[in-house]
């Protein structure tokens, strides 16, 4: 993302790990909606590296699963970026080799978050009937994993169904002590513990709209507080 020994390194089973010193590049370097004026502290990883990374994911995803069929399963909401552009980054690339990977996409929502803090209290919802799981190869891509509690309960609620496979696919992976060990076999970026808005990411339902992933000042904290 930046220069070698600045933003961040590359390592093969953690994605790109950026470091805790990393602020982010100023938002003057970059276009945003100019109703988050104010909000936002920096853009902390740009649109454009968001699409390289998961372009490489999706040949990742390809060399690993291609020529099986798999149900791809998305969580919402945050997540539905990062899936759309990852099934279309894995479809240009089942048109153009010798590979080919059928997709059935399903849908998955769960909340765990209240303002900026991550809570017990996991619902999930949708997919009523995910028994089409059963047999199956199933991908499950969702944009964040801190604790790891969340997509524990997703697991253990999806292997419920029986599928044969399932593997995670995560753009971000947070740094926390908290965290439970469920680490995405497919990560994007590992990121310190901020809280992070842009590319389908919210607090409290706004910045869905941004293009870049951002890290969200205190007094947009306090703007849009429940």
């Amino acid at each position: 993302m930046a220069d070698s020994d600045a933003a961040a390194t590359l390592k093969k089973d953690t994605g790109i790990v950026i470091k805790d010193d990393w602020s982010g590049y100023s938002l003057d370097l970059f276009a945003y909606p100019e109703h988050y004026f104010e909000d936002l502290k920096s853009v902390y990883i740009p649109h454009g590296v968001i699409m390289d990374r998961t372009e490489r994911l999706a040949r990742n995803i390809m060399d690993d699963i291609g020529d099986h069929d798999i149900v791809v399963l998305c969580v919402l909401k945050g997540g539905y970026k990062f899936c759309a552009d990852l099934v279309e980054f894995i479809k240009v690339l089942s048109r153009n080799s010798n590979k080919s990977l059928l997709m059935r996409v399903d849908f998955i929502r769960l909340k765990s978050y209240c303002n900026d803090q991550s809570t017990q209290d996991i619902q999930i919802t949708g997919g009523e009937d995910l028994s089409l799981l059963s047999g199956k190869n199933v991908l499950i891509v969702e944009a964040i994993v801190d604790t790891g509690k969340t997509m524990q309960a997703l697991l253990k609620h999806v292997e419920g169904f029986k599928p044969k496979m399932v593997k995670v696919a995560s753009l971000l992976v947070k740094r926390v002590p908290a965290a439970v060990g469920c680490h995405p076999d497919y990560v994007g970026f590992e990121i310190p513990n901020q809280f992070v808005v842009g590319y389908a990411l919210d607090y409290n339902e706004y910045f869905r709209d941004l293009n870049h992933i951002c890290v969200i000042s205190e007094e947009g904290k306090i703007k849009y507080k429940v």
